[in-house]
């Protein structure tokens, strides 16, 4: 099998968050190439009774686990689970999981599905507009690109990429969908390119960046699917068990930033109070006040880890 090739961001920062111990029971919610499971793995050893379950949709990422993390397979401390991390809760409990002591998510695309052209990820290589990271679901950017009304185009580039020319660029869309369908990624960047203008193109990177993001994050329901997944983790958390996010863009990071605020926060108490009564104590700190960046030497060495940034939060009660 072809190697599967990708540098984790933020890989020992994360794993070291979770205060991993050789018997707990631990959660890799993106596998991809098996960097934090590797680690994972590595710290809990093997003398203890800890297992772990690392969640991927992507087949080809369960494909290539299976054999380049065979060994702990095979020793009964591994389980790879071809699932959306959004089904955490019901398909633990396939396994007789109902609690957890740790869980860590590396969101956003892994350097293969980007790299491989004919998944659709990227603008910078021409293939089918694809962009599902389950490649079993019927939904793909094709239809998105071709199919979704004006408004909800333009609903999407703005939430989902930030888009200043959402109405231009999805009106161009409409009217060039109108002559031919649009479906390959370059087509799309033509698109993008001809509705945005010539001065505002020579700022802020690719001009098809954030168009990309936007129907990649539509394609796979990404943000829905994180909302769902952490509210689960939460509720399957041990006491002292804790949860790793490595976001890499502002939509996500703010997502987990405001779910982590929510766990943490006694806003809703009333002021003056000499003591706090002990149910009303938040059940969740942030480990972290601050998110954990990379270092200048990871960021020197993966030009990916650039916009990454490393949440934890830990359960107290």
């Amino acid at each position: 099998m072809a190697e599967f090739k990708h540098t984790t961001v933020l890989l020992n920062e994360a794993v070291a968050g979770l205060q991993v111990h050789e018997n707990g029971t631990y959660v890799d919610a993106t596998l991809g190439g098996g960097g934090h499971t590797s680690l994972i793995l590595q710290t809990m050893g093997n003398t203890g009774s800890g297992h772990l379950y690392s969640f991927d949709q992507d087949r080809t990422a369960i494909d290539y686990n299976q054999q380049h993390l065979k060994n702990a397979i095979d020793d009964g401390r591994l389980t790879l689970v071809e699932d959306n991390f959004r089904h955490l809760t019901t398909a633990l409990a396939k396994h007789n999981v109902k609690n957890i002591d740790g869980i860590v998510y590396d969101l956003g695309v892994s350097s293969p599905q980007f790299d491989d052209a004919q998944r659709g990820f990227s603008y910078r290589l021409d293939a089918p507009l694809d962009m599902r990271m389950n490649q079993d679901q019927k939904l793909s950017a094709m239809q998105v690109v071709n199919e979704w009304p004006y408004e909800k185009l333009v609903r999407i580039l703005y939430r989902y990429g930030e888009e200043h020319f959402a109405k231009q660029i999805a009106r161009k869309i409409e009217r060039r969908r109108q002559d031919q369908p649009i479906k390959t990624t370059f087509q799309l960047v033509e698109v993008i390119k001809e509705a945005i203008p010539a001065a505002a193109r020579r700022h802020g990177g690719h001009p098809a960046k954030k168009t990309f993001q936007a129907i990649r994050i539509a394609v796979n329901d990404e943000l829905g699917a994180l909302e769902e997944s952490l509210e689960q983790a939460f509720q399957l958390l041990n006491v002292s068990g804790r949860i790793s996010v490595i976001t890499f863009q502002s939509l996500e990071d703010r997502l987990v930033k405001t779910m982590f605020r929510e766990q943490t926060s006694m806003d809703e108490l009333p002021p003056g109070l000499p003591v706090i009564p002990e149910g009303m104590k938040p059940k969740f700190k942030l480990v972290n006040k601050k998110p954990i960046l990379p270092s200048k030497a990871e960021l020197a060495v993966n030009h990916r880890a650039h916009s990454a940034k490393l949440r934890i939060i830990e359960k107290i009660k």
